[in-house]
């Protein structure tokens, strides 16, 4: 690879990470309707002719968003196997999914805004990648029930129970922190976050 192709390659990955940030923000404060290329030009420090470079239009911005979201979801914070241990796969998984919402709040509140209305782009991903995702997920549950690791409980409902739970202290966090008193939550409160909801969800399984 050229000296020019490299710098070209840096520069283009530069500005789609700027772009997609500052669309992150936009699309938070907006929502997907009220979003505006304009605003996320100038949130990015960019011309706006260059956003069009990368991307046709607001959705397809707005659709590689939302697939980088759930990527990492599906990837960084997936940590149910099958012949994981019941008791270490759910504490990890809760784990991350809380420090998710503290580390990046705004991923998850844009998922929930594109669920809440009806999943207009995620649509057809709801209904294939996403329904094999929980198909495995629920499989592997499943069989934990079957060995006796867990309570016969519903694979689906304890996943349910865990994206709520988790999401909460970033989708409704202005909800959280009056509830609490608090301005903004520590390192100490996600701390207990964690301890508070693998302590419950462990037991609603029956593990020890």
């Amino acid at each position: 690879m050229s000296v020019k192709k490299s710098v070209d390659g840096n520069i283009r990955k530069k500005n789609k990470t700027l772009i997609l940030n500052a669309a992150k923000k936009e699309f938070v404060t907006y929502g997907f309707k009220g979003a505006s290329i304009k605003r996320i030009a100038e949130r990015a420090g960019i011309p706006r002719a260059n956003i069009h470079y990368y991307f046709e239009d607001k959705t397809s911005l707005y659709q590689q968003l939302l697939d980088a979201i759930i990527d990492i979801w599906n990837k960084d914070y997936d940590s149910l196997k099958l012949d994981d241990d019941p008791k270490t796969a759910l504490t990890a998984y809760i784990r991350s999914k809380v420090m998710f919402s503290r580390d990046d709040p705004d991923s998850s509140r844009i998922f929930a805004s594109e669920i809440i209305h009806g999943a207009p782009v995620l649509g057809k991903y709801l209904e294939s990648d996403f329904k094999l995702w929980v198909q495995h997920k629920v499989a592997v549950i499943e069989a934990w029930i079957q060995k006796g690791l867990i309570d016969d409980i519903n694979p689906h409902h304890l996943l349910f129970l865990i994206w709520s739970s988790t999401q909460h202290y970033a989708d409704f966090n202005v909800q959280v922190l009056a509830a609490l008193d608090k301005k903004e939550m520590a390192e100490a409160d996600f701390e207990d976050v964690v301890n508070s909801l693998t302590s419950i969800i462990l037991k609603g399984c029956g593990i020890g």
